[in-house]
């Protein structure tokens, strides 16, 4: 006897079956807290109830904490002004990234202007006093703006039309994901000894494990 019957089967013994029917009460069976999370592991790895497709942002949700010189090089720029705005569908980006991006540093080799700069200026940590700014930064950053989605994050990392499409990947996960995450991003990639060329102008092949 299943837990509907049962009821019923009380309700009539205790003569109130009827009554219960004539008030339009529904005989239901004893409710069922299935909206506890558990934490499970699948093939993404182990993690608590069900990973949203939506992407946590962490920092600044309007940055994408970027160094200031390159955003604003970004926004002033013409591919970045007079392309990329317009676009907002994901996979035209990534055709973007395909035909665009032949590195993944933030300025185009010969244009930064050093000369007169010093300190965190003077092209420590990739900052430069300004210059023509890649496609790679570009195409970034509009993916970062289109806010795209964890199973378009994974297409990119394991793409296999273009190297630089699985490098702008990475780049977004250590510009947008919390600090927290980035093992679970990162480590499946450790010992991927496909290689990659980020440098502008090339000259400095590595592996993606080493990249990363």
């Amino acid at each position: 006897m299943d837990t509907v019957q049962a009821i019923i089967q009380q309700q009539i013994e205790a003569g109130t079956f009827l009554q219960s029917v004539q008030q339009g009460q529904q005989v239901q069976p004893e409710q069922t807290n299935y909206g506890e999370e558990e934490e499970f592991e699948d093939e993404e790895g182990t993690y608590k109830g069900k990973r949203s497709n939506t992407l946590p942002i962490w920092g600044n949700q309007v940055t994408m904490n970027l160094n200031t010189l390159v955003l604003e090089n970004i926004r002033e720029s013409y591919y970045y002004k007079n392309n990329l705005v317009e676009i907002d569908s994901f996979q035209t980006l990534v055709e973007q990234i395909f035909y665009q991006v032949k590195h993944l540093e933030p300025w185009e080799k010969g244009t930064r202007r050093l000369q007169g700069m010093t300190g965190m200026c003077g092209g420590v940590r990739g900052v430069g006093a300004g210059g023509v700014v890649s496609s790679a930064y570009c195409l970034l950053f509009r993916l970062f703006n289109l806010r795209i989605s964890r199973k378009q994050l994974i297409s990119m990392l394991n793409s296999r039309q273009s190297v630089y499409i699985r490098g702008i990947g990475f780049m977004y996960i250590r510009y947008t994901q919390p600090p927290a995450d980035l093992w679970y991003w990162l480590e499946p990639y450790l010992d991927d000894d496909s290689e990659i060329d980020p440098r502008s102008g090339g000259g400095d092949l590595m592996s993606f494990g080493q990249m990363v």
